[in-house]
Formats: C-alpha cells, structure tokens, sequence
C-alpha cells in the first residue's frame, strides 16, 4: 500500500455534498458501453453521484466516459510496479490537492495502490472472492471497507470485520426503455467471449429449439479466448446463427426488446448479471443456468427460468411465450433500478463518515 498522502480538515456529514473519487481498474475505459460489468456500474454510480449534486472524480485509463471529473491515465495492458506506481501517484496528487470524503476503489488489483492512510475507503468486490489474495479480507488500514454486489457472492467470502451490507448492482432504467414491439423469432446471448460464459451451450439450444441465435459480445486477446473463438464458436455460428460483435447500449436495448428471450448459459458462479436484469428492464425474460446470483436475479416462472442444461434450456425457449414482458419491466423498476443502487451507496459513505 501507499504512504498517507491526504489533507486533513472537516468532513462532509450527512445531507452535505459528497466529494467522491472512484478508482477504476487500471486496463479496462469506463463507460455505460463497456464491456466489463464493473467499469459500467462506476460509470451508473459516477452518473448518478452528478445527478443527485455531488462531486464525482474519477481515476480510470484513457478512453473513459464520465459525468463527473475524469482523471484519464494512459494504461500499457500489462499488469506492472510501474503501472500500479503511476495510480498510486495520481491517487496521492487528489487526495493532496482536494479534500475527498470518501474513495471508492472498483479493481481487482486495488491493494496494490491503496493509500496506507487517508480517507475512508470502500473497495467494491465485483468477482468472485477467490479472485482476490485472501490477505484483502484482513486489511489493516484503518476505515476501509469492502462490500459485495450479491448475497450468493457475499457468502462465499471468508468472514471479515470488514464485510457492509450487500448493495445489488443496478441498470440504467431510463437508457433501457423499449417499445411494446413484438417479439421476433431469435434468442439473445450477450457477454465476453470465454470458455466460461458457456455461449456454445447457447448454441445447442437454440439449435434443439429450432430458432437462431444472436450472439453479442467482445473477444479479448487472450489465447484461452481467441482459441475458444475460433476452435468452438465460430464454425457455428453460420445463418441462422449471428455473431454481432460488441454493441452498445442503444443497440442493446433494441436487440433485447426484440428477441424471444435472453440465454445465460454462465458456466462459473456470477457474482452479478447485468445482462439479466438489463434484459429484465427491456421486458424481455431470461433462460439462465443457476449460477451464483443469477437464481436471486431471476424468478422462475415469472420473469424467467432456471435450467440444469442445453436441453432444458430449449424446452425454457419454447415456455417463454407465456411470460408477461410487462412482469419483467416491473420486477426490473422494483429491484435493479441505478438510482436505488447509487442512493444506497450513497448511505454507506455518509455512515463511513459519520463513524470516522
């Protein structure tokens, strides 16, 4: 961790302005069309911190997108002491130069430029916790946090003293609005390209029910998911089937509101799934395998259904006729909403405050 590097002086209380900084992880832009689920949620909550009157500053790699002061640093794409050194330089030149209350860290590789002592901080962990050296669950840094975006996530984590309440992620309600247009006759997957997301169990699905598959998402280049591009996914993917590449969010909105339904077919715990509850949002249900937070994002035989394997999700395809769309956008208003997400973060850092 890095030295003190902050200024001292009162601090805001509660009903006062917040001053806000967000740090990114350093190798991915922050954006609402990022591909990555955490770079979007700092985006919603940077939007919504501006809209409710606060300051938001935030530290992320060149090319992001905020509403608030954007701190941009080029990033090299390699995980490095140099490159950790720059973040922790620029997190010190705000943290002298402005008087923050609180700072939110959203990477995966945080502790490596988390200041020793300064401000309270929460880190919000967005992936699975054995992602991270079990070490971070034991921080010695006074007034630091860490919270978890699901109940099934938050189970899996060793216990700590410096566990908050769980603050679900939430969507952009208002960016997700889609006409009352007729269902057309394809199925939707969305995501990183990787072994993981179990997209050729996609495939086998839509193929058993007779419908093509619209597959949308970004391929890093990782050699694990270049060659599961090219060795599995892409000899399939010939019409009726589509690949789509990365899309962004109106394009989004247009194909989820159009398909019949969205398929997860996500070999590994989610932590979170914004797909789900995006898809959710534009009335349109979700097939999904069990995992993780996906069985507490969905709720069988009302917005969706939860299924063990490829044959079960073909028999799911054919079931989704029967399911309200307005259902769905109701369960998405009442639960995945960013404006509840970013006011319950927004209570957490006036406690931190408050107990500081």
């Amino acid at each position: 961790m890095a030295g003190s590097c902050c200024r001292s002086g009162a601090r805001a209380r509660g009903g006062d302005i917040l001053t806000i900084l967000s740090v990114a992880y350093p190798f991915a832009p922050v954006s609402l069309d990022s591909a990555g689920g955490a770079e979007q949620i700092l985006a919603l909550l940077d939007r919504g911190l501006n809209a409710a009157g606060h300051h938001s500053i935030v530290i992320a790699a060149e090319g992001s997108r905020v509403m608030g002061e954007l701190i941009a640093i080029p990033a090299d794409n390699a995980e490095s002491d140099s490159t950790y050194r720059r973040w922790q330089s620029t997190i010190c030149e705000v943290l002298r130069g402005r008087r923050v209350d609180v700072v939110h860290f959203h990477g995966l590789d945080f502790f490596h430029y988390l200041p020793a002592a300064g401000p309270p901080a929460l880190v919000t962990l967005h992936l699975p916790p054995s992602f991270y050296p079990e070490t971070i669950f034991n921080l010695p840094r006074a007034h630091t946090w860490l919270n978890c975006v699901s109940a099934s996530q938050a189970s899996a984590c060793p216990p700590s003293a410096l566990m908050t309440p769980v603050i679900e992620n939430g969507v952009p309600l208002d960016l997700l609005k889609a006409p009352n247009a007729p269902a057309e006759d394809y199925v939707l997957a969305l995501g990183r390209i990787c072994p993981e997301k179990g997209f050729h169990l996609a495939i086998d699905a839509a193929e058993k029910a007779g419908v093509p598959l619209y597959l949308a998402g970004k391929l890093f280049p990782y050699p694990e998911h270049e060659q599961y591009w090219h060795q599995v996914l892409q000899p399939r993917l010939s019409p009726p089937h589509r690949f789509l590449g990365p899309v962004g969010i109106a394009e989004k909105v247009r194909l989820m509101a159009s398909a019949r339904c969205v398929l997860i077919p996500s070999l590994v715990a989610e932590t979170s799934s914004l797909v789900a509850m995006e898809s959710l949002a534009c009335g349109t249900p979700v097939v999904a395998f069990p995992s993780g937070a996906l069985a507490e994002v969905i709720e069988e035989g009302r917005t969706g259904f939860l299924v063990r394997d490829a044959d079960e999700m073909a028999r799911a395809i054919a079931g989704v006729d029967r399911l309200d769309a307005a259902v769905c956008r109701s369960a998405a208003s009442e639960r995945f909403s960013a404006e509840r997400m970013v006011r319950e973060y927004s209570q957490l850092y006036v406690s931190f405050l408050a107990s500081s």
